[in-house]
């Protein structure tokens, strides 16, 4: 009987404590409710939008210049952006946009920011998010996208973005809070550099970007509903504004988050120190990801020329060295190859750049540097093996090697014998230059004169296939960071965009592009945005009326040139349709190539964009080059 009454009053207390805990976290969540409700009572008619959320995390990362074509959608950004002295650059199409961005964060080493409105706005940017992620360029992307309730619902331009950019971005993500935009979009800033850099992607739903009455007004909230059933709906869309704004204007961080960097251990670099210390041929192929912060390029220079090691340069370390540092080769690259015993592939990937890691001495042995293991290690189950593969920063690597080999100088002869090469290839190179062609101008005659005539702080934006591949062998870009190519994915139309954002980034600098002239028909239109913005680029397009790059084979080995063929359109008139100014460069020039070059350097100085349309005709140089 007593263990009955124990019984009974022991459950008795666990159903009042029960009782009793369901009583506190109920007035818990009651009073948390009431909190967040007396917050939102206090904000519904607040201005304050989520674009100024937006606007306040980018400062705080530095950002200076936001590339758009305006849209409904993301309009709140850019009015908070402005009005935090954020420049608003905004292009012809939205391809352009991410290509500017993608130069600012090459340049400047700070996240690019591009901003389009929803569906085609974000579709069209889908070519250079993919460059982009090839390339390594840190790139915030954000994008427009149909209101949290009218998701899947038929709104204006409501497609399924995120499907389209997982493939492409190291991180995505959709914002259902106004709250959470700080939080995630640090957090995509931070993804964009950590590890190997790459495009990322936050999509805003209009609704949290407008104010609180507007879009109270939009989603069709009554004031006075009448009828069971419109009190149900306001009170669904009651609560679910609830969700959308509650807290959104609580103080929040928005300084930069942390960003991871793989770099090689103590005993990786004791072994690569180990590996160059007996070499008496050693070779370093540099790639764009050894120009990556957070060494500045200028340190790297330095500790390449301490070791004294023979340097190849390919992507975005074109430059590094200089025009003429003795220890930069330019030519004959795979004979080097077949000779050296050490080979450093500081970023490079064993891609079609190498022929797929073929190029490589068996009998050498090659320590590969990458942040990515994947491209670390690609094709070396075919054709390739490193003898020391490291996961790190190559950058990073080269100033280790630098430091724990003081005493260590490369054997003077290797690089003097490669760099005897170099002058007597280029000096056959330049004897191509006097050759007569067809018709019109040789185009080595004239990317010759350019080299001459091309200030020391010119940034080369090379963007086309045949003219450029030659533009590739003869220009000789000054300084490190100065030349900008497509990289890895071999994009045609970065012309304008990255013209834009060079200029942005050193807007003292002659910033040069290269086109041909079927790429230059990608981008031409954005001479209205350098006009508009101030922005005097130059231009120079080898115009030859044909894809060379794609005849260059079609025609000997189909016999036909269809699709290949082009005309010798008037592409300085179209500029200066722009807005810009045009320049006609042909025969009856030939002996005047330099003072054309230098009018347009100084209609450039005089704040106007140049193009010069250079009428070309056909040479054998580069030769058995293919486009695939």
């Amino acid at each position: 009987m007593a263990s009955e009454r124990a019984l009974f009053l022991l459950f008795s207390l666990a159903y009042f404590l029960l009782f009793l805990f369901v009583i506190v976290v109920a007035f818990g969540i009651l009073k948390l409710k009431l909190h967040y409700r007396f917050l939102f009572k206090l904000n519904e008619k607040s201005k304050h939008h989520g674009g100024e959320l937006v606007a306040n995390v980018l400062q705080a990362h530095g950002v200076k210049y936001v590339f758009t074509l305006c849209g409904g959608h993301i309009s709140p950004i850019l009015v908070a952006c402005e009005k935090l002295g954020i420049r608003i650059i905004d292009t012809r199409h939205e391809v352009t946009a991410v290509f500017a961005a993608d130069a600012v964060a090459r340049l400047s080493g700070v996240v690019g920011v591009v901003a389009v409105t929803a569906g085609p706005g974000l579709t069209n940017t889908v070519t250079a998010v993919k460059n982009a992620q090839m390339a390594e360029s840190p790139l915030l992307l954000i994008g427009g996208a149909a209101a949290t309730l009218l998701k899947d619902r038929g709104a204006l331009q409501d497609i399924d973005q995120m499907s389209l950019f997982r493939p492409l971005c190291k991180y995505c993500v959709t914002i259902k809070r106004v709250r959470d935009i700080p939080r995630l979009v640090r957090k995509a800033m931070q993804k964009a550099q950590s590890g190997t850099p790459g495009p990322v992607f936050v999509e805003f739903p209009i609704d949290t970007l407008y104010p609180y009455p507007l879009v109270k007004k939009e989603v069709g909230l009554k004031e006075n509903p009448s009828g069971l059933g419109q009190k149900i709906v306001n009170w669904y869309i009651e609560n679910h504004l609830f969700s959308l704004f509650a807290g959104a204007w609580d103080p929040q961080p928005v300084e930069p988050l942390s960003v991871s960097l793989p770099q090689a251990s103590d005993g990786e670099i004791a072994a690569a120190v180990q590996l160059v210390s007996k070499a008496k041929k050693p070779l370093v192929i540099l790639g764009s990801q050894s120009t990556l912060p957070p060494v500045p390029a200028e340190k790297l220079k330095s500790a390449l020329e301490s070791l004294g090691i023979p340097c190849f340069l390919g992507g975005m370390s074109r430059g590094l060295l200089g025009r003429s540092s003795p220890i930069h080769i330019r030519q004959r690259r795979r004979d080097a190859l077949k000779e050296a015993d050490v080979v450093i592939l500081a970023g490079t990937v064993c891609d079609f750049r190498l022929s797929y890691g073929r190029v490589l001495n068996k009998r050498s042995r090659v320590v590969a540097v990458n942040r990515n293991k994947e491209q670390l290690y690609k094709n070396s189950d075919m054709f390739w093996k490193p003898t020391l593969a490291i996961q790190g920063d190559p950058a990073s690597l080269v100033l280790s090697l630098s430091q724990q080999l003081k005493g260590y100088k490369c054997p003077e002869e290797w690089p003097q014998m490669l760099k005897e090469r170099d002058e007597q290839k280029e000096k056959e190179n330049s004897v191509k230059a006097d050759e007569m062609v067809d018709k019109h101008l040789n185009p080595l005659k004239i990317l010759h004169c350019l080299e001459e005539v091309m200030s020391e702080d010119s940034v080369i934006v090379a963007d086309g296939g045949d003219f450029v591949g030659s533009a590739a062998y003869i220009l000789r870009p000054r300084g490190p960071l100065r030349w900008l190519d497509p990289g890895a994915f071999g994009t045609l139309g970065v012309g304008g965009g990255f013209a834009l954002g060079a200029k942005l980034c050193r807007p003292e600098s002659e910033i040069w592009i290269i086109y041909g002239d079927g790429s230059c028909g990608y981008s031409i239109a954005e001479f209205d945005t350098f006009t508009r913005h101030r922005l005097p680029v130059i231009a120079l397009v080898g115009n030859d009326a044909c894809w060379s790059q794609i005849a260059r084979e079609q025609v000997p080995m189909f016999g036909s040139s269809v699709g290949c063929d082009l005309s010798f359109t008037d592409y300085n008139v179209v500029a200066e349709g722009y807005g810009g100014k045009g320049l006609a460069l042909n025969e009856q020039h030939s002996a005047d190539i330099a003072s054309i070059l230098q009018k347009a350097q100084m209609l450039s100085r005089d704040g106007h964009a140049v193009l010069i349309n250079a009428l070309i005709g056909k040479t054998d140089f580069r030769k058995g080059s293919i486009s695939v």
